[in-house]
């Protein structure tokens, strides 16, 4: 894609060029900073949203979260900030390294495994550092 007649390439370097002379600070963007503004919720937090307390007989924080994950992934790991920070709000809702693997795992029947592979390696990054 870096042949000059593609329409694309060109778009996309028009785009870098304008955001570069609006503020020189956009040419080393990157949407990962937005992740560090969003803290993980404390386990009781989500149990309380999207758990137990407002559906007794439903599933879990965890399971959904696990759910949510095998969602992301099947669409091909596509969405990079959203997959670590799913990854962090499982493992604070109590799911494990193995669990967050078999989950993403299973994803490879559905998306294949360019994308359960692009998601294990999301999910690693965002479980560095963690003790299990």
């Amino acid at each position: 894609m870096t042949d000059a007649n593609n329409p694309f390439a060109a778009m996309m370097k028009a785009g870098q060029d304008w955001a570069k002379a609006l503020n020189p600070a956009l040419a080393t963007f990157s949407p990962k900073g937005f992740e560090a503004m969003w803290p993980t919720m404390p386990a009781e937090v989500m149990e309380a949203m999207m758990g137990k307390t407002f559906n007794p007989d439903g599933l879990d924080a965890k399971s959904r979260l696990l759910m949510t994950l095998l969602g992301l992934t099947i669409m091909g790991a596509q969405a990079e900030s959203q997959i670590r920070l799913t990854v962090r709000h499982a493992r604070e809702a109590g799911a494990s390294h193995q669990e967050i693997a078999e989950t993403i795992g299973l994803a490879a029947l559905f998306g294949g495994v360019p994308a359960m592979t692009k998601a294990m390696d999301l999910a690693k990054e965002a479980m560095e550092g963690d003790k299990e």
